[in-house]
């Protein structure tokens, strides 16, 4: 190798460190995780449209937060587990075997529900799920971590808050730390109106999405500095 190949090769060389060190410097030390949990039996409808909007404005806070959804549409696990009482579904019972492992993710800092809203109430499955979460409370498995609720309803004024207010009685039992949807709206978290099988053109709904992700994404990274 004459002396000008030489030079280049570790110019090159320089270069390539140089460049893997400034991405590495760029990554986040330790990354948490946001899971949405999407309640509506309707598989990828407007509950999980609403979790992909709050959870994109969660992350849009820091490259140290991740997302992730967990559409309960489809799965299948019985709320009566909760009472001591065998599955229906016997080894079918998802709860163990699918949902369990998600909710116990060692990086998931925070959890947003999501629930159509029937009668004033959260969903049949949503009440389901979160019934055999009493599982988690033996050793409170969730103390401490952020929690948020969306409600999507058929009407501007169509039972969300109620819905919500639902969900929290459950979540404060766990010890978790709930949010609402933050400044400036700062209500007890995202109410959103369906609006002919769509949530986009509720304007004021979305924005409730923006706030309650962004929200639980500053009480995550408050509670666990990634500096």
């Amino acid at each position: 190798m004459d002396r000008r190949s030489f030079l280049a090769s570790g110019l090159t060389a320089a270069t390539v460190t140089f460049g893997s060190s400034v991405a590495r410097a760029a990554e986040p030390a330790k990354m948490f995780k946001i899971l949405g949990i999407s309640c509506s039996p309707r598989k990828g409808k407007t509950t999980f449209q609403s979790l992909q909007i709050c959870l994109e404005a969660a992350k849009q806070v820091s490259a140290a937060i991740q997302t992730e959804i967990l559409d309960l549409a489809g799965l299948k696990f019985d709320a009566a587990v909760a009472a001591g009482v065998p599955s229906v579904f016997g080894t079918e019972d998802a709860f163990d075997s699918i949902i369990k492992p998600k909710l116990l993710d060692s990086a998931v800092a925070g959890i947003i529900i999501g629930t159509p809203t029937y009668f004033g109430m959260p969903s049949a499955l949503c009440k389901a799920f979160l019934d055999r979460c009493i599982t988690l409370r033996g050793n409170f498995a969730w103390a401490n971590k952020v929690a948020g609720v969306i409600a999507i309803g058929g009407n501007r004024n169509g039972g969300q808050e109620l819905a919500i207010n639902a969900v929290h009685q459950c979540l404060m039992t766990h010890e978790m730390i709930l949010v609402g949807d933050g400044r400036p709206t700062a209500h007890r978290g995202a109410t959103v109106m369906n609006i002919k099988d769509d949530v986009a053109a509720d304007t004021v709904g979305v924005e409730t999405l923006k706030n309650l992700g962004r929200r639980a994404a500053e009480v995550v990274l408050k509670l666990n500095p990634v500096s």
